[in-house]
């Protein structure tokens, strides 16, 4: 069997910065546990634009859909902000998405019980929360057409459209249900089904998924809105939640500072298998690139290494070694070292990128010690 391949898109910002520790993280998989990649590296976004005029080289979209996973740091910041829309570092990102069908996007919402105070809920809320959102990724309302702005009479007009075809829903629900039956077993469907059509569509497709092939999966639907307060109430209530594009947005936002920071949160954005059987794959952590701290060594690396996890699980099949990952950032956490971010709490060891980045890689050492 040929070596798992990976791109490496650190991008923009801190993006660098968190990649370097997962840089890290991969030689220790090498050199300490014989599992090896065929790493490469690419430039994306405002990088991109600045060596090449466009946020994503043909070049790099070609290597993009021949390896096995992408690990991507983040995009943009202010100094492209005048730039046209057509050729802004976000679009690098919506390319990548968009032609490599990464139809299911899988945001985890996990709080560590080292972190649960740093919640604006209250701990007993919060601790031990473990629920994900999968988040339809290439269709809806950021998608559809018509869209625009166009004047109508003496004023102008904002147009976007939210389409929903069967099949676009129908796989992402597929995805929701199967990740359930890995966890919880349990899944709820949010839309907004009582004043939109493609609500409407949206429950009926996923009910119909599940009496068809998943009737051992517990289903629930609820209206977007009332998820949204239900996850600020009793977040722990759920376990899979499958939403759309633009709901998925806002809630797999607002479940992030569930955990008390974007700096801790992964994500995954899974297309169609491959011929190997692997998902085309996508990876980056939920945070942005924060511009305002680039090159201090301020940058939390925990929601890139955890990506880098992610990847172990879903695209190599590794969730041994995953859980090694995992649980080696936990100890770290509760052994309280913190960078910038999760400072505050009394005892906290403050700790640059790179210093949690070598804690990490020590933790796992000492796991196979």
């Amino acid at each position: 069997m040929s070596t798992p391949s990976i791109l490496i898109l650190p991008g923009d910002g801190i993006g660098p910065e968190v990649m370097a520790e997962v840089r890290k993280v991969i030689d220790w998989y090498g050199a300490k546990r014989n599992v090896t990649f065929d790493v490469s590296e690419d430039l994306v976004g405002g990088a991109a634009y600045d060596a090449h005029g466009t946020p994503l080289h043909d070049d790099t979209m070609a290597k993009a859909q021949e390896v096995d996973a992408v690990l991507l740091g983040a995009v943009g910041g202010p100094k492209y902000d005048v730039l046209d829309f057509s050729v802004k570092p976000e679009r690098g990102l919506l390319r990548l998405r968009k032609e490599m069908d990464l139809y299911s996007n899988l945001r985890p919402a996990q709080c560590f019980d080292a972190l649960a105070d740093f919640s604006s809920l209250k701990r007993d809320v919060v601790a031990g929360l473990d629920i994900v959102i999968v988040r339809e990724l290439t269709s809806g309302i950021y998608f559809g057409e018509p869209r625009g702005i166009i004047n109508e009479g003496n004023e102008r007009v904002g147009i976007n459209t939210q389409r929903y075809t069967e099949s676009e829903i129908e796989r992402v629900a597929r995805s929701a249900f199967e990740l359930a039956r890995r966890r919880g077993n349990k899944v709820c469907s949010m839309e907004k089904a009582n004043v939109m059509e493609s609500g409407i569509l949206w429950r009926d497709v996923v009910t119909e998924v599940h009496q068809k092939d998943y009737q051992d999966v517990e289903l629930s639907h609820m209206y977007a809105d009332a998820g949204a307060m239900q996850l600020c109430r009793w977040p722990k209530q759920f376990d899979v939640i499958v939403t759309d594009n633009l709901f998925g947005d806002l809630l797999s936002d607002a479940a992030a500072m569930l955990t008390g920071s974007l700096g801790m949160l992964p994500s995954a954005s899974l297309g169609a298998p491959m011929a190997n059987g692997r998902p085309k794959a996508l990876y980056e952590p939920v945070h942005g690139s924060a511009p305002d701290i680039a090159g201090q060594g301020k940058a939390n690396p925990i929601a890139c290494i955890l990506s880098f996890a992610m990847a172990l699980r879903y695209s190599f099949d590794m969730g041994d070694e995953a859980t090694r990952l995992e649980e080696a950032v936990e100890k770290v956490l509760a052994d309280g070292l913190r960078t910038a971010d999760l400072l505050g709490e009394d005892g906290a060891q403050p700790v640059s990128t790179s210093e949690m980045g070598d804690a990490i890689v020590a933790a796992l050492e000492a796991s196979v010690a």
